[in-house]
């Protein structure tokens, strides 16, 4: 019973915190008073730098910039942290991007973001200080965000060495995924003479009429070639891969080039050479052009603005867009400026193209598009009218190997009804009568 009355109660506890409490707080206050300023930070920075030897954490600041360069690796965090937002996070930050398809989602300042990697624990904190402005500084910026990553001390080395390559390598992937491709096209009053609008052309892989060994091996180059960086600066060579589409009007070539967009998630440069007007424009304009990006020279034959080679040696440099300036122009700056880039030529008559523009190094992979094969059809009669067999198919097969038709023009026939019987009887008509001028054609 002594025991228990010894112990002063909860009112008298109370009481006695409260005091000590205000107490303290009269304390600071007179120490604030009465001590000089820069005694209080000599002991606040002594007693940091105490807590910070006792306290078993490191803490790793990554700035939004450094002067006037922007620090990759803080844009690469904000875009991871984004997809580890908890449901107990209580501000996010929302915006729509541009050139995204996507919301772009963001953590707000001061709310922390736990992250879990090869079973270690990350704390991160979004944070802001103000940046004081003297009268000949050039930065716009009066506030520099930056992130506190905090993490046991012992793993300082995983951190550096895999932690943060690992945040680098996934946050380009996530910007990739949310991408949306666009087509950029000459005009010499935007951004390096080029303007841009969304692609939303719908041509994938899935879609395309090809032979599905072309289509395959087509998938398998690109492939190879986007995982081969090491590879290029091993070999000394620039990280480029060119491309030949030849064939009749029709065949698709525009909608390979598209679907190639789309799979890779390239951006599209389609360079009219009529709208260029020198070669120093046009060297403008491939510098100007984006890593990761398709450049697309269509009907190359027939192009206006570009001359023989035979006929430039009257003609300065700068007067017209000359064959040996583009050729130039391509072997050269690619192999300076930029990385991980596709140059297509679209032509409906390679044999007009000079023999300069066809060897390795500028047109890599020659592929023909062709009329439109039985296999290419059954690929065309899935995509518009979902079937997969049909009793016509094989009357199909027979006018297809006969007739030349493009798969445009079997793709219009079977657009023409949305009833899979009707569809199929116009495309038998159709090629019918093709077979049957042809028939006529060879009697005379």
């Amino acid at each position: 019973m002594e025991l228990f009355e010894s112990v002063p109660s909860s009112k008298a506890i109370l009481t006695a915190t409260t005091s000590l409490t205000a107490s303290v707080i009269l304390f600071r206050s007179i120490a604030s008073d009465l001590v000089p300023e820069t005694l209080q930070h000599f002991f606040s920075s002594r007693f940091q730098k105490l807590s910070n030897r006792l306290s078993s954490q490191l803490i790793v600041v990554i700035e939004e910039s450094e002067g006037l360069t922007s620090n990759q690796m803080f844009d690469a965090a904000n875009v991871y942290l984004g997809t580890k937002v908890s449901p107990w996070t209580q501000r996010i930050k929302v915006n729509k991007p541009d050139k995204d398809e996507e919301l772009a989602v963001t953590v707000d300042r001061y709310q922390e973001v736990t992250d879990c990697y090869e079973n270690v624990n990350f704390t991160w904190i979004l944070k802001s200080m103000g940046i004081k402005q003297s009268d000949k500084s050039s930065n716009p910026k009066t506030e520099l965000r930056y992130f506190e990553l905090s993490f046991h001390k012992k793993k300082k080395e995983m951190v550096l060495k895999s932690y943060l390559p690992y945040i680098l390598s996934r946050a380009k992937e996530i910007k990739e995924e949310k991408k949306a491709v666009r087509l950029h096209t000459v005009d010499y009053n935007g951004t390096d003479y080029w303007s841009s609008v969304v692609l939303n052309h719908p041509a994938t892989f899935d879609t395309m009429a090809m032979e599905p060994e072309m289509k395959k091996e087509l998938i398998e180059d690109l492939d190879m070639f986007v995982n081969r960086k090491d590879y290029y600066r091993r070999v000394g060579k620039a990280w480029k891969r060119g491309y030949l589409l030849y064939g009749p009007p029709g065949t698709g070539k525009s909608s390979l080039v598209a679907a190639m967009a789309n799979y890779l998630k390239f951006d599209v440069y389609d360079l009219d050479l009529r709208e260029v007007q020198c070669n120093s424009d046009l060297r403008r304009l491939l510098i100007g052009s984006a890593n990761r990006s398709i450049l697309v020279i269509e009907d190359i034959d027939c192009n206006v603005g570009l001359q023989n080679r035979e006929n430039e040696n009257d003609t300065s440099e700068d007067d017209k867009i000359t064959l040996s300036g583009l050729l130039n122009f391509i072997d050269g700056l690619w192999s300076s400026c930029g990385d991980e880039r596709i140059i297509v030529f679209t032509t409906n008559h390679k044999d007009r193209l000079d023999p300069a523009l066809l060897r390795p190094g500028r047109m890599d992979v020659h592929i023909e598009m062709s009329y439109c094969t039985f296999s290419g059809f059954r690929i065309l009669a899935s995509n518009y009218l979902k079937i997969e067999e049909h009793s016509k198919f094989r009357v199909i097969e027979n006018l297809l190997l006969k007739v030349k038709a493009t798969p445009a023009e079997v793709a219009g026939e079977l657009m023409k009804s949305n009833n899979a019987e009707i569809a199929l009887e116009n495309l038998v008509k159709y090629l019918s009568k093709q077979n049957a001028l042809l028939t006529e054609t060879d009697g005379h």
